[in-house]
C-alpha cells in the first residue's frame, strides 16, 4: 500500500512539474508575441509611432520617450523627435510617408542621432528600425534623391541625410566641420533602412 502511495505521489509531482513547465512556455510565448505586437502597432502620426533603436522598441508620445535604462534604475533613456523631416511616398502606395531624425540620451554627455522613417498605412503610421548617425554631430539637411546613377538606372525613393562630423583626431568638444552624406532606402517589408552605395548603381548593401 505504501509503495502504491509513493507511486501516486510521484505521478502527481510529475504532473505538476509538467503543467508548470507548459504554463511557463505558454507565458513566455505570449510575452514575446505581445512584444512583437507592440512593435508593429500603428500610430496616429509619426510623432507617436514606435521605432526600433539598437534592438529596443521606443514608442514616442508627442515626440518624446523616457524609459528606465535598466530595471529599478533611476537613469533614463530619453528619445526625442529632432526634425529635419522629408516627406515622400517611400513605398509607392500613393500615401505620403516621412523620414526624420531622432536624438537619444542616457544620462551621459553624449547625444546620439538616428535616422528613422514612418510609413503612412491605412491603419496608421508604422515606424522603422533606426540607423545611427553619430554622437554630437551637426545635422544639416535631409532630402530625397530621385535622379539616375552614372549608368542610367533609377535611384528612386532614396533619402539623403546631410550632417557634419569631427575629424578622427579631434575631441568631442570640437565643433563638427566635416560634411558627410548618408544615402538610405527603406525596405517596407522589413522596415529597415539600408545604406545605398553611390558607386554601385544605387544598390543597397
Amino acid at each position: 500500500m505504501a509503495h502504491m502511495k509513493n507511486k501516486i505521489v510521484l505521478l502527481v509531482g510529475i504532473f505538476i512539474l509538467l503543467a508548470g513547465s507548459m504554463y511557463f512556455v505558454a507565458f513566455q510565448s505570449n510575452k514575446e508575441q505581445g512584444a512583437v505586437t507592440e512593435q508593429i502597432v500603428a500610430a496616429q502620426d509619426h510623432k507617436n509611432a514606435t521605432y526600433i533603436i539598437e534592438g529596443r522598441p521606443i514608442t514616442l508620445v508627442n515626440g518624446l520617450s523616457e524609459i528606465a535604462a535598466a530595471p529599478d534604475s533611476a537613469s533614463k533613456i530619453t528619445t526625442r523627435y529632432f526634425g529635419n523631416e522629408v516627406r515622400h511616398d517611400l513605398n509607392d502606395d500613393g500615401r505620403e510617408d516621412v523620414a526624420f531624425l531622432l536624438t537619444q540620451e542616457s544620462g551621459g554627455s553624449g547625444i546620439f542621432y538616428y535616422v528613422v522613417a514612418a510609413l503612412n498605412t491605412p491603419t496608421g503610421y508604422l515606424g522603422s528600425q533606426a540607423v545611427f548617425l553619430g554622437d554630437r554631430i551637426a545635422p544639416q539637411t535631409t532630402h530625397m534623391d530621385e535622379g539616375k546613377t552614372t549608368r542610367g538606372s533609377d535611384r528612386k525613393n532614396v533619402i539623403v541625410v546631410n550632417y557634419a562630423v569631427r575629424a578622427a583626431d579631434e575631441p568631442l568638444t570640437a565643433s563638427p566641420s566635416i560634411g558627410k552624406s548618408l544615402w538610405l532606402k527603406l525596405d517596407p517589408i522589413t522596415m529597415q533602412l539600408g545604406e545605398v552605395v553611390q558607386n554601385f548603381e544605387g544598390e543597397s548593401r
